[in-house]
């Protein structure tokens, strides 16, 4: 999990460079995806101490579910700008759409994680 977790925070890191570049650096708010991205790797890597994984993949867990509820709304603005339309600010909704997604990606996988910590206890058991 904490490669996962890892892995995950620097796509998000990237998103947010991009996205913060692809807007011509005119908006700190581009750079929201990095900010996550940043805490993701912080967790990765307390994660390797195996008395603190829990914890911290609980707590990267909910921070997934935190970058999906507040990147959802891009959803829609994206699906609008892949089908021809136009929308306000569309580099905002595409990197919204995609950091919505990879947060739903991190979800999945955390939630198996935890799943499958849970069925290895209990088989020690």
């Amino acid at each position: 999990m904490s490669r996962f977790t890892t892995i995950f925070g620097v796509l998000f890191v990237l998103l947010g460079l991009v996205a913060y570049f692809a807007t011509g650096q005119e908006s700190i708010t581009a750079l929201i995806p990095a900010f996550f991205g940043v805490v993701f790797v912080v967790l990765g890597l307390v994660m390797r101490d195996e008395s603190k994984i829990k914890h911290a993949g609980h707590a990267a867990a909910v921070l997934a579910l935190l970058a999906l509820i507040g990147s959802a709304r891009g959803i829609p603005g994206a699906i609008s700008v892949a089908q021809g339309g136009e929308v306000e600010r569309p580099e905002a909704a595409v990197s919204q759409a995609i950091m919505a997604l990879l947060s739903v990606i991190f979800l999945v996988g955390a939630i198996k994680s935890f799943v499958d910590a849970r069925k290895a206890r209990e088989a020690q058991s």
